[in-house]
């Protein structure tokens, strides 16, 4: 990471920042030079150095009060919220993007403003995720749009129209399955994991992969949250990089077949590959809540709520696929980003940051 230099480069705002990939973005503006603003529901900022600014992004006239008079150049959007339907992800994810870029049009100051998302764009909403024709993998920025209602979707098309209004340029990062840090965080897969393996150990069970063939034997690919926030920073002050979606993948391959095994070692466990069918961590770890709390107690762990440090639905999800996820990188190294990420170094450095910060034992 560069070093932090002496003059700011300008006011840079993080909405989301106590998310797994704000509070990668916030270190790295932070680390750049940038007067960084944090936007969070709990008005904290998991740096020093990061002015933290309260503010619920579905409370339209609250949102304009809290960022009134921070007046950024550059935004970085990095927050969603999951709701029961896509037509409810839509109204309260596309709101939220509609309402914060209009919190900040009075200030006319942002020249920029890069907004995270996923591969849900190719892979389709929850309610209809994997169905359906997709695009062939790897995945490309160019796609069609898939015929679904979508909430990236909306947020796009929220953005876009705000930037035309505005005069503001913009970026989309599109990523995958995160590894990073945070705690908290609803879609969190190491995070998951150091839980799933702590407990496993802890209890005495073996360390089972709980996904499809596909994702055992398959390739797939994984994003680094800290590459993804050298994405965003780079498109901020990127000529070539404005007005565009981006991919953003580690740029290595790898099989679950091939990590799984390395991971139960990391851990001193006994491992279990696929064995004709998934079997899903939501019915595996159901009731492990108390043992955690124990566990915990007994290492003196920082998070006793489990709920908090595991996401058992989400890695449920992306390793019980039944289809190949690839990602393309070419648009964005054509563009003059060329960074990357090894995904198992990538892994067990975060684990080794859950480890010493006592969030897994």
């Amino acid at each position: 990471m560069p070093e932090s230099t002496s003059t700011p480069r300008g006011r840079a705002l993080v909405v989301g920042v106590t998310g797994i990939v704000g509070q990668a973005v916030a270190r790295r503006l932070v680390a750049e030079g940038w007067e960084t603003y944090g936007l969070s529901r709990s008005g904290t900022a998991p740096l020093p150095e990061v002015h933290p600014v309260r503010a619920d992004l579905s409370d339209p006239e609250g949102l304009a009060a809290a960022l009134d008079g921070v007046a950024p150049e550059v935004v970085a959007i990095t927050a969603w919220t999951r709701m029961e339907t896509e037509e409810e992800n839509i109204r309260v994810n596309g709101g939220a993007v509609r309402d914060l870029l209009a919190a900040l049009a009075p200030s006319r100051s942002v020249r920029h403003v890069a907004l995270m998302t996923g591969l849900k764009h190719y892979l389709g909403p929850f309610e209809a995720y994997g169905q359906g024709e997709m695009p062939d993998t790897p995945f490309r920025e160019e796609e069609e749009r898939l015929p679904y209602p979508n909430f990236y979707y909306a947020q796009e098309d929220e953005l876009i129209a705000a930037a035309e209004r505005d005069g503001f340029t913009w970026s989309v990062h599109r990523s995958h399955t995160v590894f990073g840090f945070a705690t908290g965080n609803a879609m969190n897969m190491v995070a998951t994991l150091c839980a799933y393996a702590s407990l496993c150990r802890d209890l005495g069970r073996p360390f089972v992969f709980p996904g499809s063939q596909q994702q055992w034997d398959g390739l797939t690919d994984v994003t680094d949250a800290d590459l993804l926030a050298e994405q965003i920073t780079w498109a901020t002050t990127t000529p070539a990089a404005h007005d565009r979606a981006f991919n953003t993948a580690n740029g290595d391959v790898f099989r679950w077949r091939w990590l799984w095994p390395q991971v139960a070692d990391w851990f001193g466990l006994e491992w279990e590959g696929f064995d004709g069918e998934p079997r899903p961590l939501e019915a595996s770890m159901a009731g492990t809540e108390e043992a955690w709390r124990d566990l915990a107690r007994r290492h003196d762990l920082v998070e006793p709520d489990l709920a908090r440090v595991a996401s058992w639905w989400h890695t449920d999800a992306d390793l019980g696929r039944d289809i190949e996820v690839v990602t393309d990188m070419n648009r964005s190294r054509a563009a003059g980003f060329s960074a990357t990420r090894d995904t198992r170094a990538s892994f067990f450095h975060h684990a080794q940051r859950y480890r010493d910060a006592r969030v897994i034992p």
